[in-house]
């Protein structure tokens, strides 16, 4: 399981956190529903998710072409949390240069 600082810093590229906005259901999505619901070319989504793979976040099964990717079943109530407290901020806000 990956520490806080991975997961921080897995959810803090825009596209990754769309992402998880949409997969943090619990539902099995497959990497065609991803591409389009965020408008990201295949192979941009596969290294995105490559990265929350691999903080620990997300599994991912082949099916047939496709991947599908499900939340991890057994991530820490306080690894939910700081996903669920991510997800609590509001995705209105834009970056600007400091």
């Amino acid at each position: 399981m990956a520490d806080a600082l991975t997961i921080l810093t897995a959810l803090a590229e825009p596209t990754r956190l769309a992402a998880v906005r949409l997969l943090w259901d619990g539902r099995e999505h497959c990497v065609c529903e991803l591409t389009r619901a965020l408008g990201a070319s295949q192979s941009r989504m596969s290294r995105h998710m490559a990265v929350l793979k691999s903080a620990g976040l997300f599994l991912d099964r082949r099916d047939a072409q496709w991947v599908r990717y499900r939340r991890a079943p057994d991530l820490s109530p306080e690894i939910v949390a700081l996903v669920d407290a991510a997800l609590a901020i509001p995705d209105t806000a834009r970056r600007t240069a400091a």
